[in-house]
């Protein structure tokens, strides 16, 4: 069984299509967990109208604590060995679901286990493909323009009893979830890339995420996260970022040399305030 998790807030806009995209991915051992934070819109009508016809939708709607408690609410809603988190304005590639199930039978537990995902903008152009091939922590902290970590949950699955390792998701904490997951996952999963596109993230307008990366706070955000983690690292993976860390720094100089003079006495300035 696959457990999927939408959370949702005033969101009428988007959960019948949402519902529909699972419907269609015609997946027999599934349950579709929608959790409502107490939506005054419609959002509410259109999830009973479904529950109604769909036996396989599950939902509750009652005042929560934000995206993250509301994925803790359903995951411990869920009966399924296998969860994936599907926010309300994304979708699943066709037959996803499908093939994923089929995976996970041969995978010891807890994996996870992650694929592609298209980035949309809200015009349907394609931003781009998130290829997150290299999945190890010191690998994932060297820096998202390096090795990029999954963006997006609909391209993600993983054993539900994870969570028992890894703790759930940090109710304090709206943004970054979702990358504080994955960097303690990695640490204690069974960890599987596959070549395949398998999610669709809509990066809209007057989204939480849109605005939180327009207002340059989402860069600063992962710097902090990323620079947390590092200190999980072994020695010799602390050994081996920091080699790398130079080899940026120089090729950096490198390719714009007439930075370097600014860049010393920056650092001089830093290092003896005196001489201001």
């Amino acid at each position: 069984m696959i457990s999927i998790i939408t959370p949702v807030f005033n969101s009428e806009r988007f959960i019948a299509d949402c519902m529909d995209h699972v419907i269609e991915q015609n997946c027999p051992h599934l349950e579709h967990i929608i959790v409502d934070g107490g939506s005054t819109d419609q959002t509410v009508p259109i999830i009973q109208q479904y529950a109604d016809r769909y036996p396989h939708i599950r939902w509750i709607s009652e005042r929560d604590q934000g995206q993250s408690d509301a994925m803790n609410k359903g995951i411990a809603m869920a009966t399924g060995d296998i969860i994936g988190i599907l926010n309300v304005d994304d979708y699943y590639e066709p037959a996803v679901l499908h093939r994923v199930v089929d995976r996970f039978q041969a995978l010891p537990e807890p994996t996870l286990l992650v694929g592609n995902c298209n980035i949309w903008d809200g015009a349907g152009h394609l931003i781009e493909v998130n290829r997150p091939q290299t999945l190890r922590l010191v690998d994932l902290v060297t820096g998202v323009n390096v090795h990029p970590y999954p963006c997006n949950p609909a391209a993600y699955f993983y054993h539900r009893s994870l969570h028992q390792i890894t703790g759930l998701y940090a109710v304090d904490d709206h943004y970054s979830m979702d990358l504080d997951f994955i960097l303690r996952a990695v640490q204690s999963a069974n960890v599987v890339y596959v070549d395949e596109t398998w999610g669709n993230y809509r990066r809209l307008e007057g989204t939480k995420t849109v605005n939180d990366m327009q207002s340059g706070q989402m860069n600063a955000r992962v710097k902090r996260l990323l620079k947390h983690y590092r200190k999980d690292l072994t020695v010799s993976q602390k050994i081996q970022l920091a080699l790398y860390d130079r080899w940026q720094t120089m090729q950096h100089f490198l390719s714009r040399p007439g930075e370097l003079p600014r860049a010393i006495k920056a650092r001089i300035l830093k290092l003896s305030p005196e001489l201001r």
